[in-house]
C-alpha cells in the first residue's frame, strides 16, 4: 500500500522505517527541512537503537522517501499522523499545530484516503477534525481512524514490529477492512473499537501507569519511616497474581519526560469541563510534584550549604537508551544546583552536547570515573548498564568520602567500602 507518514520526530521516524520494512511504499513528510535533509542521509532527529540503520536500508531499497512537499501525499491510501505533541513546563499539551497541519495536507489527498491518528490528542479531537474536513472538503469522503502509539524510547522498533496488541478505533466497517488488510503485515492481534474509545484507552493506560508510579513512591516514603525495605515490598506486590510481575511498581524517581503526565492532564481537563468530582485524578500530579524534591532534600541533609560542593550526575536523559533531554529530571537537578552555587560534573553514555543554557556552568566528561575524582556526591540520574561494570572501581578513584545518591537503587550496592556512603529510596 501507499502510506504517507505526517510528522517525523521519534514516532514518525519509527513508523516510517518499520512500515517500509514490511514492503509498503512510504513517504515521510515534515515541515522542518533540516529534519528532512538529515533523514535523507539516514540520520533520525532523535537517537533510537537500530533506527538509523533501518532508515538507511529502506532508503537504499527505494520504498522509503522523505520530503517537506505536501503534494507527495497525493497517492496515499493511508495518511498516518505521527506528530509529537508539544508540551510546556507543566506537561500540558498544545495540539493546535497538529490539527492545522492535517487540514493543510487534505487538499493534496485523494478521495477516500484513510487519515489514521497516532499523535497524542485529547479524546474528541478526531471527531472535531472529521467534522471540519466534511465542511471544507465534502467531496473527498475521507475516512478516519485512531491507533494510539505504544512505543517506548530505547525499545521502539521491537515494540512496533512485535506488539502485544494494537488498539484501533474506527467509525465504519469499510475502514476496518482496509486497515485490517494493512495491519496484518505487522500483527493480527488487534482490539477494534470506536474512535473515542481508542483515544480514551491511551489516556487511561498512561494515567494508570502514572498512578502506579506515584503509588509506589508514596508507599516507599512510608517504608523509609517505618524500617521497611520497599524493594522487598515490591516483590510481595508483584508475586500476587492479581497484580503481576510486569506491574509498574518500582519506586524511585518521580515521573519525567511528560509522556505519561500529558494524558493525566488531558483527563483532568475533561474532568473539569464535565464538572465531575474525581479526586484520584487530581492527586496524581500533586503527589509526583511533591516527590521531585527527594534528591535535593538528601543533598541538603548532608550539606546544609552546597555552595562550592562538587556534585557529579551520571545519566542525563529522561530515560535510558535515548538522547532525549525533554523534561529530564537530571537537567532539572542541574538547574537547581547551579542556582545554589554547586560545582557540577556530568557524564552520559549517549548525550554528546549539553543544552546551551548549561554551557560554562556544567563540566561534561567523556569517562564516568574521571568525573568523580574530586566529587563530594555522585547522583545516579538515568541508569546505564555501564555503571554496574565500574561501580567496584569508584572507591579507588574518588579522593573524598563519596556519598552516592541512587534513588532507583540501580547500582544495587550491598557492601560498601568505608570511603563510600550509599543512599537509595524506600529503605
Amino acid at each position: 500500500m501507499n502510506i504517507c507518514i505526517l510528522g517525523l520526530w521519534h514516532l514518525g521516524c519509527v513508523v516510517s522505517a518499520c512500515v517500509a520494512s514490511k514492503g509498503h511504499r512510504v513517504v515521510g513528510i515534515d515541515t522542518n527541512p533540516e529534519i528532512i535533509k538529515n533523514l535523507n542521509q539516514g540520520k533520525a532527529p532523535i537517537y533510537e537503537p537500530y533506527l538509523d540503520k533501518l532508515i538507511k536500508k529502506r532508503l537504499k531499497s527505494g520504498n522509503l522517501t522523505f520530503t517537506d512537499n505536501k503534494k507527495k501525499a497525493e497517492k496515499a491510501d493511508i495518511l498516518w499522523v505521527t506528530f509529537d505533541t508539544p508540551l510546556n513546563e507543566m506537561d500540558n499539551a498544545n495540539d493546535t499545530n497538529i490539527k492545522k497541519e492535517v487540514i493543510k495536507i487534505m487538499p493534496y489527498l485523494k478521495r477516500n484516503t484513510i487519515i489514521l491518528f497516532s499523535s497524542q490528542l485529547p479524546v474528541g479531537s478526531i471527531k472535531r477534525i472529521k467534522s471540519l474536513s466534511e465542511k471544507r472538503f465534502p467531496h473527498k469522503k475521507f475516512k478516519f481512524a485512531c491507533t494510539p502509539e505504544n512505543l517506548r524510547l530505547g525499545n521502539a522498533l521491537k515494540i512496533f514490529l512485535n506488539p502485544d496488541r494494537v488498539v484501533i478505533g474506527i467509525y465504519d466497517k469499510n475502514t476496518k477492512n482496509i486497515l485490517k488488510n494493512f495491519f496484518k503485515t505487522i500483527t493480527n492481534k488487534i482490539e477494534w473499537m470506536k474512535i473515542e474509545s481508542a483515544e480514551m484507552t491511551k489516556h487511561a493506560i498512561n494515567t494508570f501507569l502514572a498512578t502506579s508510579i506515584v503509588f509506589s513512591n508514596e508507599v516507599a516514603s512510608i517504608c523509609e519511616k517505618v524500617g521497611a525495605d520497599y524493594s522487598e515490598v515490591e516483590k510481595g506486590l508483584k508475586s500476587d497474581q492479581r497484580i503481576g510481575k510486569k506491574a509498574y511498581l518500582s519506586a524511585g524517581k518521580p515521573i519525567a519526560g511528560g509522556t505519561l503526565l500529558r494524558d493525566v492532564n488531558f483527563l483532568n481537563i475533561k474532568k473539569n469541563k464535565t464538572k465531575l468530582k474525581l479526586p484520584l485524578l487530581s492527586s496524581i500530579i500533586l503527589s509526583n510534584n511533591n516527590h521531585k524534591n527527594w534528591i535535593s532534600n538528601k543533598i541538603l541533609e548532608n550539606f546544609s550549604n552546597i555552595s562550592n560542593i562538587s556534585i557529579t550526575i551520571w545519566g542525563l536523559t529522561y530515560k535510558p537508551h535515548t538522547d532525549s533531554l525533554r523534561r529530564s529530571l537530571s537537567i532539572d537537578l542541574c538547574k537547581w544546583l547551579i542556582k545554589n552555587g554547586a560545582k557540577i560534573n556530568v557524564y552520559d553514555p549517549i548525550v554528546k552536547k549539553l543544552p546551551i543554557y548549561l554551557n560554562n556552568k556544567v563540566k561534561m566528561f567523556n569517562q564516568p570515573l574521571e568525573s568523580i575524582k574530586n566529587s563530594d556526591i555522585l547522583v545516579i540520574g538515568t541508569y546505564s548498564p555501564k555503571f554496574n561494570k565500574i561501580v567496584k572501581k569508584i572507591h579507588l578513584i574518588s579522593k573524598k568520602k563519596l556519598i552516592i545518591i541512587d534513588p532507583n537503587n540501580d547500582l544495587k550496592i550491598k557492601t560498601l567500602k568505608s570511603s563510600l556512603r550509599y543512599i537509595t529510596f524506600g529503605k
